[in-house]
């Protein structure tokens, strides 16, 4: 009996022994596989990129062209839907051909190097550096950013600037302004290694475009009849579906920007939300104390303000900061629009300077003032950062409109002038510069006969011709 035991006691033994070896086997086997095979995507992360990146383009496409066009004359309304869709379409080709290079392969402390031209060295299996999404995704994410980035500079000079050299104009200012500016922030540049905190573009994108924006104004000049005639919004129902659109598509520019389905993009993703409500209330509490009464522009400039705040600050704040990020930016912007753009008697048509600037160089100090004790890096204090943040303020306010005047001297030197001539802006760009109207009235409305009949008007007298578009 007792012999019996043992031998059956040895043979489960053995049996355990050749279990475990077989699967210490199994393991290392595993090991060694993965080891010699690419990593793969996490397909919920990519998902959520995907979708981000469609939400970003819809805050160009309709969203930014809504917002602009319904607060432009009627005469001028198609003019800023093709600006804002010209836009998608050269800089979306210009992106992959040289602008990721530029913005994103290892190069120097200002720009990145030519190593990507042309998307060269990405195949489907590459995978972003860091980062467990498809490069070809990222690439398509940061494109959005850089199609809707020279979009938001053309409500400054809205209403004057001719078509080609707006197209001139764009492609090169992505090329000598953003593509430098997203490498020095996002790429492993000059303010990257400073330490600077842009999340999703707060000097990338709205530091950026609206200095660029108010340069490009004064390059032009005023509107004819400007602080003599008026000149108000023509459908603002089209301006607050386009800022409506904006705050959805927003979810995707700021939460899309931790390139993962994760807490940090939660973070972001309430912080955008709660910062665009608090400016659009403080903003109705700011106007209803000034003028009166509340009005739908300004709520619908508000909520955008309060959005281009808390891009740079959305996952380095707590929600209680984003309420300070969104107070602060109402107080700021509602001066700059109300105040300070009549007392410098500049043109910026649709506030640009006021909303994107502003409210960008209020986003990045913001960052720094409510900063989170969880996102400041280590040996880092408060006050350390602030100053990295008015550091990086600084560099963007210099190089950005500095670089833009650059660019309008040289286009002015090789296209002559770069503004349409007085009789255009008169009649209108939607037929000077497209030969379109974007509204034909009567019961031939729709028809194509109608449409190459509103071409009629460019034949009436100034007075008619006013009465007719305007």
């Amino acid at each position: 009996m007792a012999f019996a035991a043992r031998l059956a006691q040895s043979r489960i033994a053995r049996h355990w022994t050749a279990l475990l070896q077989l699967a210490a086997s199994l393991l290392v086997a595993g090991v060694a596989s993965a080891e010699g095979e690419p990593a793969a995507p996490d397909t919920g992360n990519t998902a959520w990129m995907l979708t981000s990146s469609a939400l970003v383009l819809m805050m160009t496409l309709p969203g930014l062209a809504l917002f602009y066009s319904g607060l432009v004359r009627a005469k001028n309304a198609l003019s800023l839907f093709m600006q804002c869709l010209v836009s998608a379409g050269v800089v979306g080709v210009l992106w992959i051909v040289i602008g990721y290079s530029l913005a994103f392969a290892p190069g120097n402390a200002v720009i990145g190097g030519l190593s990507k031209l042309g998307l060269a060295g990405i195949t489907p299996e590459t995978l972003w550096e860091g980062y467990d999404i498809p490069e070809y995704v990222f690439v398509m994410f940061q494109a959005m950013f850089a199609i809707i980035t020279p979009a938001l500079m053309i409500g400054a000079f809205a209403e004057r600037m001719r078509f080609g050299p707006y197209l001139a104009f764009i492609t090169l200012w992505l090329l000598v302004v953003y593509c430098p500016l997203a490498h020095m922030v996002w790429g492993g540049g000059f303010l990257a290694t400073l330490g600077a905190k842009d999340f999703a573009g707060g000097l990338v994108v709205h530091m950026s475009s609206g200095y660029s924006a108010l340069v490009a104004a004064l390059f032009l000049g005023k509107r004819r009849g400007f602080g003599r005639e008026p000149m108000p919004p023509h459908n603002l129902p089209f301006a607050v579906v386009g800022a409506g659109l904006l705050w959805v598509g927003w979810f995707g520019f700021n939460a899309g920007s931790e390139l993962a389905a994760d807490g940090i993009a939660g973070l972001a993703f309430l912080n955008t939300s709660t910062a665009a409500s608090t400016a659009l209330v403080t903003w109705m509490v700011i106007e209803w104390l000034h003028r009166g009464n509340p009005t739908v522009l300004g709520a619908a400039t508000a909520c955008v303000a309060g959005l281009v705040a808390i891009t740079p600050a959305c996952a380095f704040v707590t929600p209680m900061g984003a309420i300070g990020v969104g107070i602060g930016v109402s107080v700021f912007c509602y001066a700059a629009v109300t105040f300070l753009k009549p007392m410098l008697g500049f043109d910026d048509s649709l506030d640009v300077f006021g909303v994107h600037g502003i409210g960008g160089t209020w986003g990045a100090i913001a960052t720094g003032l409510f900063i989170a004790d969880f996102a400041l890096g280590e040996g880092v204090s408060r006050g350390a950062q602030i100053a990295i943040q008015l550091q990086s303020v600084l560099v963007t306010a210099i190089f950005a409109p500095l670089a833009t005047l650059l660019i309008l001297l040289v286009l002015r030197a090789l296209m002559g002038n770069l503004r349409v001539d007085g009789e255009s802006e008169f009649v209108g760009l939607d037929l000077s510069e497209h030969s379109e109207s974007a509204y034909v009235f009567g019961s031939t409305s729709g028809t194509p006969a109608a449409h190459a009949g509103s071409h009629a008007s460019e034949g009436l007298g100034h007075g008619e011709a006013r009465e007719s578009i305007a």
